[in-house]
């Protein structure tokens, strides 16, 4: 008599066991069914926050853009009304040099990537360009090697940089010295300016500094994580230095 109501208990049990294991795939599938829309509404709203993360990158990227080419041209443009008062020879010279510069300026830095070579050729020509108006009293040293391994840049990576050089490197009646080289590894490129360094005064400050903070933020959206800038003054002359890794394709 005591022994029946545990073959009793374990029979409910055991009833009870049967009962939940026939269960078990429905909620099972119910589990998974949850899990798989938990996945894909989560992927959607990862996809649709990337997206506005990348349109947000591509406006300021075009607003960037858009604040360099016409510095650009106005710095250049204020060489060449020096040149017309002094040397109207050398300033039309200069124009046809300008108009070949501004065909990559308009044309080629819309790309988001552009060959190494064609940029170190704008380069190069922008100062050949400059190297115009300076005068006996300015040397103006340019080591920029032809590109051994053929990479991508985003266009008008360096300009920021020469400019900086002559607009702060140059003086009306002291000696000015202006270096500007360009190495590459399998890996790597490295750009640097050196200039004598003849601060700027207040009155002479307009648009100072518009080129390196343009830069930096290109920098940040365009080589997070992969790239090293330097700037300051060094021995009484000012360096830039800049490095960033090569984009192969």
């Amino acid at each position: 008599m005591g022994v029946a109501p545990y073959i009793q208990a374990l029979d409910r049990g055991t009833r009870l066991v049967i009962y939940l294991t026939g269960w078990i795939p429905y909620i099972l599938s119910l589990g998974i069914s949850v899990a798989f829309k938990m996945t894909q509404e989560w992927y959607k709203s990862e996809s649709e926050r990337r997206k506005l993360v990348a349109n947000k990158m591509e406006s300021e990227l075009q607003m960037l853009k858009s604040q360099l080419n016409p510095h650009f041209l106005f710095n250049t443009l204020n060489n060449i009304y020096s040149l017309i008062l002094v040397n109207p020879e050398n300033a039309q010279l200069s124009i046809q040099q300008l108009s070949e510069l501004l065909r990559y300026v308009l044309y080629d830095s819309s790309k988001k990537y552009v060959p190494l070579q064609c940029e170190l050729d704008f380069i190069r020509n922008y100062i050949e360009l400059m190297r115009i108006r300076t005068s006996s009293r300015t040397t103006v040293e340019m080591d920029l090697p032809e590109v051994e391994q053929p990479g991508q840049v985003i266009p008008l990576l360096f300009i920021s940089l020469v400019e900086n050089a002559f607009k702060h490197g140059v003086s009306a009646n002291q000696p000015s010295y202006i270096r500007i080289t360009f190495e590459q590894t399998k890996e790597t490129i490295t750009f640097t300016t050196l200039n004598s360094n003849f601060p700027k005064t207040k009155e002479d400050k307009g648009g100072s500094g518009i080129g390196i903070v343009n830069l930096k933020k290109r920098l940040e959206l365009c080589y997070p994580g992969q790239h090293i800038f330097t700037y300051g003054v060094e021995d009484n002359l000012y360096v830039c230095k800049l490095v960033v890794s090569t984009i192969k394709f």
